[in-house]
């Protein structure tokens, strides 16, 4: 047989399948940043968000995305997790500075998924999940578990809220330098806003106004150290525009909107560095960036009047509340050449919709038990035209453990008012009148009438379906990415 013909006759080896790169992918989770906040949301708005606005403008803009939680803890879990907060230990409300570790052990969370497949992970900022294994965190000692456990190569934050002792940074497992002094805090506007922040242990040197700038400082520096050999996985929890309002002197006095407002425009221009260190590192066309926020703002109607500012919009309720504003959150994803620039997404999203997400960027099917309420934003990012919906529901919850629960244009609450900080939190219901809220957001978007008893039957469905979720323990079908 001549050459030719033995070659001719071996069998053609099957061609490989070759992948596109995974994407960088690059979360940044605003505190407290309210629907309103945004220009491109909210043309009303009367805080500038350039940085922001353009993001918007390169990307999708979803408009009804949705935090699990209507706080920020149960959110964290969420968006680590691709679970429902209210499936673990913590039922309602949040952690604080010294609550020990949320995750349960050996729980996949989207860094650890990652990671499995060759990613740089680093998280910085506020981590809200707790930190060790004891009822009160020793912060003499190594840290264990922390986010190290849950799959980040890189820690720099501080442990919770930053109005929450106790006051002092944490560098991968351990503080960076004990908190040895007492502060007696700041009681900013007489409640829980303006500068405010409670007493208690605080590093030496520790200022709430250099946090933010820090943050974004370690984050460029993460940024700069990567490049296009190696995927990375950059998740940065932001601690503004929550309390203590600490805006640097540079942004003081930027808005009319009080101190609220000039930190949303610092909030705006770290977003800016951020993305400018991506480019001159020259890893932002493959980089998919998120920026969204943990819940709605803590906006009163007296802050509405003294400034015209409406940090929520239109949406009823405040941040903790089962009502719209209270887990309606702004949400933005740009990726050069993927995603197309100046759309919006009416799908139904919720932030624990990462995990799914990230695992088809980066071609992993999830386990059975893990992101048990996850769903895969790709197609809404990718611009989509199916009318299937990504999720058949969303799970709402409140700050006092209030559930409600979304498909299609209605929205059930079981119980009646706000579960959150809106007066009345809770409505005592008297014989024959409704048990719960039913809304038509489609012809009633400010939640105003309770059709409850006009709607049984779709009182009695979605009640059933919540209840399925509760009972099965996810959401997302077994088989579903």
């Amino acid at each position: 047989m001549l050459r030719r013909d033995f070659l001719r006759a071996l069998p053609l080896a099957a061609a490989p399948i070759v992948r596109p790169p995974s994407p960088n992918i690059l979360y940044i989770l605003a505190d407290d940043l309210g629907w309103g906040d945004l220009g491109c949301y909210n043309a009303e708005s009367k805080i500038p968000t350039p940085n922001l606005d353009r993001l918007a403008g390169q990307g999708v803009r979803f408009t009804d995305m949705h935090s699990p939680s209507s706080v920020c803890t149960p959110t964290r879990y969420g968006i680590m997790t691709g679970r429902y907060c209210w499936r673990s230990e913590l039922k309602k409300g949040v952690l604080q500075g010294y609550s020990p570790n949320l995750i349960e052990r050996g729980r996949p969370t989207v860094a650890s998924l990652l990671k499995g497949r060759g990613y740089a992970t680093g998280v910085f900022g506020k981590w809200h999940l707790g930190l060790g294994s004891q009822a009160k965190a020793d912060f003499t000692k190594p840290l264990h578990p922390c986010p190290s456990d849950h799959g980040f190569d890189t820690f720099y934050g501080i442990p919770a809220s930053l109005d929450m002792p106790p006051y002092l940074w944490i560098e991968n497992d351990r503080a960076v330098a004990p908190p040895t002094l007492e502060t007696p805090g700041d009681h900013g506007m007489g409640d829980i806003r303006g500068r405010f922040f409670r007493g208690g242990a605080i590093t030496p040197g520790f200022e709430v106004e250099d946090v933010l700038p820090t943050i974004v400082s370690k984050a460029e520096r993460f940024l700069k150290a990567q490049s296009a050999a190696k995927p990375f996985f950059l998740y940065m929890p932001l601690t503004a525009p929550h309390t203590p309002w600490a805006p640097t002197a540079a942004f003081k006095g930027k808005t009319k909107v009080s101190t609220y407002g000039d930190f949303v425009t610092q909030v705006d221009d770290s977003v800016g560095r951020i993305l400018r260190t991506l480019e001159d590192a020259k890893l932002a066309q493959n980089t998919l960036v998120c920026f969204t926020s943990d819940n709605g703002s803590r906006w009163l109607q007296v802050d509405i009047e003294e400034t015209g500012h409406r940090a929520n919009a239109g949406w009823r309720g405040m941040k903790a509340d089962i009502y719209e504003a209270g887990h309606r959150i702004p949400f933005i994803a740009r990726w050069p050449g993927r995603i197309q620039g100046g759309t919006q997404s009416a799908q139904l999203g919720c932030l624990t919709d990462l995990a799914a997400t990230a695992a088809e960027l980066s071609g992993q099917t999830l386990p059975r038990d893990a992101a048990e309420d996850s769903f895969s934003l790709v197609p809404a990012m990718m611009g989509s035209k199916a009318v299937t919906p990504l999720r058949d529901a969303v799970v709402h919850h409140s700050a006092q453990g209030l559930f409600g629960i979304r498909r299609g244009p209605w929205k059930l609450a079981l119980g009646r008012g706000s579960g959150g900080f809106t007066k009345p939190v809770t409505i005592e219901v008297k014989p024959g009148e409704p048990a719960g809220e039913l809304y038509h957001l489609g012809d009633d978007p400010g939640e105003t009438r309770n059709l409850w008893a006009e709607k049984p039957a779709e009182v009695r469905s979605l009640t059933e379906l919540l209840e399925t979720y509760q009972r099965e323990g996810r959401s997302r079908p077994a088989l579903n990415r």
